[in-house]
């Protein structure tokens, strides 16, 4: 059997995106050069990020913190729904809520999104190869990251819903052979100043 090793994947969200969603807005470049000192001294060797606009000046302000760790495209980092849940798996009181809200997304992210989901839990989790510890930042979306922190937790998979995640903060999930994936931090925003915590949510949602 060959040797493997861990894996930390680093998540974050893109930073605060303007309303059309076409390009950061000031306070998203300042989130993400923040993210950006605050993993500096993480041994990070690549920064995978989605092929949206947001993502990849995301992942391209990080990138000008940490020298020489390359940014890497990827589809499967992308804004998909993940898991398009059964009406019987929902909580009744809010089925029919959850239903009509997901139906209202893009066709295409709907229907191309459980693929893609697969794809990234077999690109982005579970050990590697070899005798080192790999450390890489995923730069990606709300609904990517609730998708894997369920499956880090073996949660149904309906619970990516409701996994909220605010622009640029962090999360790392550590994949150790022989163990379930642990959860090492969530949504931490102690490199954020408060003004630029969970922007982008309503304040029932600011804590």
């Amino acid at each position: 059997m060959p040797a493997t090793a861990d894996r930390y994947l680093y998540l974050t969200r893109h930073g605060h995106a303007t309303a059309d969603e076409s390009t950061l807005t000031e306070a998203g470049r300042r989130q993400a050069d923040l993210l950006g000192k605050r993993l500096r001294e993480a041994p990070i060797t690549a920064i995978h990020h989605g092929p949206l606009t947001r993502a990849e000046q995301t992942a391209r302000l990080i990138g000008e913190r940490l020298a020489g760790v390359p940014l890497v495209p990827s589809e499967p980092a992308g804004d998909y729904i993940p898991y398009l849940p059964r009406r019987q798996e929902l909580p009744p009181e809010s089925a029919d809520e959850t239903l009509s809200r997901l139906a209202g997304f893009p066709a295409a992210e709907r229907e191309r999104g459980p693929g893609l989901a697969q794809e990234a839990l077999a690109r982005f989790t579970g050990t590697v190869e070899g005798d080192e510890p790999r450390h890489e930042l995923l730069v990606t979306h709300n609904f990517l990251i609730g998708w894997l922190v369920r499956a880090a937790l073996d949660a149904p998979k309906w619970r990516w819903l409701g996994i909220n995640h605010a622009n640029a903060a962090l999360t790392v999930i550590r994949y150790a052979p022989g163990r379930t994936p642990a959860l090492l931090l969530f949504n931490e925003t102690g490199h954020l100043p408060a003004d630029l915590r969970w922007t982008g949510f309503q304040p029932e949602l600011h804590v």
